[in-house]
């Protein structure tokens, strides 16, 4: 196994079984063929081509866009169900600062929108080497239960800033107060496209570093994670390079974490393919 790994499995995506979700005849998402089946029931909403699923016409507000397919998604997790529901929505758009309507976060996987998340390293300079603070996920988690995270990650919701966001979900995952979550620092971003058991995953996550106090230790606040570990820099890079034990895109954000603080060096083989494999341009 190899870094290369962590970047093909989150870049697994085939166009076959696919269509691209139109709006204002601009792609905004990939939809299964499967789930158009189940769209194709509402046609005030979705309008079913052969290679395409495309917003009725009629539907031309944020609010009227919401509201339409906000409907359709509750009659379908009222009849046939829809995994991980949360009553938070995500926006919908060509770019976070433009969207054009929003819709419940796991519907993001099914319509296979863009989805957006925040997530930070947290690290610790201590006796002369670097160490990381590594979180289990809980076992009640919708995705990925178990899997070894970044210190804090999360989703991004429509209607808070990402600053905001890093510092809210910072408090409740691991207690870090506020004046400490604020000196995070935005150094990244990476995207993807894969296919995940919850469906298309076409995401784009804000990356933080933020160094702490040696004596810090965070606190799991709100029951997302099981435990947190101080773990040496390079049993982490092991892991990552070495093992399916972390979730797949916490991979990516600390391969990212690795390579920018120069643990995988430009001689590295693979440096070029593990560059653009975290900064493919969709």
């Amino acid at each position: 196994m190899s870094y290369l790994d962590r970047i093909a499995e989150a870049n697994n995506w085939k166009q076959d079984g696919y269509r691209p979700l139109l709006v204002d005849g601009h792609e905004l998402g990939q939809t299964s063929d499967a789930f158009a089946a189940d769209l194709e029931k509402y046609p005030d909403v979705f309008v079913i081509e052969p290679n395409a699923v495309r917003l009725t016409d009629g539907l031309s507000s944020y609010d009227e866009r919401t509201e339409a397919i906000a409907a359709c998604l509750n009659d379908i997790r009222q009849t046939r169900g829809i995994h991980g529901w949360r009553n938070e929505n995500y926006p919908v758009g060509r770019t976070f600062e433009q969207p054009v309507f929003e819709i419940e976060r796991a519907a993001v996987p099914l319509l296979g929108t863009r989805g957006y998340g925040v997530h930070m390293n947290g690290y610790v300079r201590k006796d002369g080497g670097l160490f990381m603070w590594i979180a289990r996920r809980s076992l009640q988690k919708a995705t990925a239960p178990g899997k070894l995270d970044q210190m804090v990650g999360g989703g991004q919701p429509a209607g808070l800033s990402v600053r905001d966001n890093l510092v809210k979900e910072c408090g409740e995952e691991a207690a870090i107060p506020r004046d400490l979550a604020e000196m995070a620092r935005p150094v990244s971003a990476i995207t993807y496209r894969c296919v995940r058991p919850e469906g298309f995953r076409w995401d784009l996550l804000w990356c933080y570093d933020l160094e702490l106090p040696a004596g810090f230790v965070p606190v799991a606040a709100d029951g997302e994670v099981d435990e947190f570990m101080l773990m040496n820099i390079s049993d982490v890079a092991a892991g990552i390079r070495e093992t399916t034990n972390y979730k797949f895109n916490c991979a990516l954000v600390i391969l990212d974490f690795l390579i920018r603080h120069g643990f995988v060096e430009a001689d590295d083989p693979d440096y070029e393919h593990l560059v653009t494999g975290l900064h493919p341009r969709f």
